[in-house]
């Protein structure tokens, strides 16, 4: 701005430089680092939470969250049927590869096998068809009944045996066939009070073994007694005394050829489930059950 110069005087006017400073209250000074920080932030809480999930999972639920980054199944099938090397793959027809023929199982890629072993026909039938429990149900019954004619064949030809044979029941229950080596009044399988096999029961429940060895069937035995207590029950009791006698029992099964993986359960009742319900007393009470299973895929069917 120009003043106006004196009046009757040469000099120039004064120039007047009027400089105004404007202050930025609260500017903007930038927000990068904010950025950054949510982003940390975040990856800590992910991070924790990962460490929570594996903490608070069990191995089974790990291995399948694993399983479904990098599906085993999915690789299995992607190496399979040539696909991993002209040489060092599989060919299509191969018997553990995608079936297409009755011939051909699969079973490493698709089934279980029974029992879980396996075989080129396990788990199939003559025409490549999966074996249902309703066929091995049916095949038991036809092992049982041809079990049951030769046992009793076998004592009817043995003079040493023969007379045990109102002692020897065949009883078709839900889990298989029972045998019932049953006492009475004038017989006992056992000695008195012991878990000491007589020789003529010895004999039989040998000849019981030769019969029962080839098959596959799980075996069950059950010891039973009388009512009849021990004078010092702390000493001896019915719950001992039927618990050895199955145990014997299972014993001399084994000493016949019957392998040892075929054991189901040993186990005693003592008289808690008497033949003779109205005479718990009973000699007949006494007595061991030998039961056939069904073989696993139809267990209690």
């Amino acid at each position: 701005m120009a003043a106006r110069a004196p009046h009757g005087s040469n000099q120039p006017p004064k120039v007047i430089v009027k400089k105004v400073y404007v202050e930025g209250h609260g500017g903007h000074h930038g927000g990068a680092w904010k950025v950054a920080y949510a982003d940390f932030v975040t990856a800590m809480m992910a991070f924790f939470l990962l460490l929570w999930l594996l903490g608070a999972t069990t191995e089974k639920q790990r291995k399948a969250l694993a399983d479904y980054f990098t599906p085993t199944l999915v690789e299995l099938k992607q190496n399979s049927a040539g696909s991993n090397g002209m040489f060092g793959g599989s060919s299509l027809v191969d018997k553990d590869n995608y079936p297409h023929r009755a011939t051909q199982t699969g079973t490493r890629s698709l089934t279980v096998p029974i029992n879980a072993r396996g075989g080129i026909k396990e788990g199939s039938g003559e025409e490549g068809t999966l074996r249902s429990r309703r066929d091995l149900a049916a095949e038991d019954k036809r092992n049982f009944d041809k079990l049951q004619r030769q046992i009793r064949e076998r004592i009817a030809n043995s003079p040493k045996l023969a007379k045990l044979a109102d002692h020897v029941r065949f009883v078709a229950t839900r889990d298989g066939m029972r045998i019932d080596l049953v006492d009475d009044a004038d017989y006992s399988m056992f000695a008195l009070g012991t878990t000491q096999l007589v020789p003529e029961a010895d004999k039989l429940i040998g000849m019981i073994a030769e019969t029962i060895a080839p098959m596959a069937n799980p075996i069950m035995i059950r010891g039973h007694t009388d009512s009849l207590a021990y004078g010092d029950p702390t000493n001896m009791n019915n719950w001992m005394l039927s618990s050895g006698r199955a145990e014997a029992t299972r014993r001399r099964l084994a000493e016949g050829g019957v392998g040892g993986d075929r054991f189901d359960r040993i186990e005693g009742v003592a008289d808690r489930e008497p033949m003779i319900a109205d005479n718990p007393a009973d000699p007949r009470n006494r007595r061991v059950a030998i039961t056939l299973l069904y073989r696993r895929g139809t267990f209690g069917e």
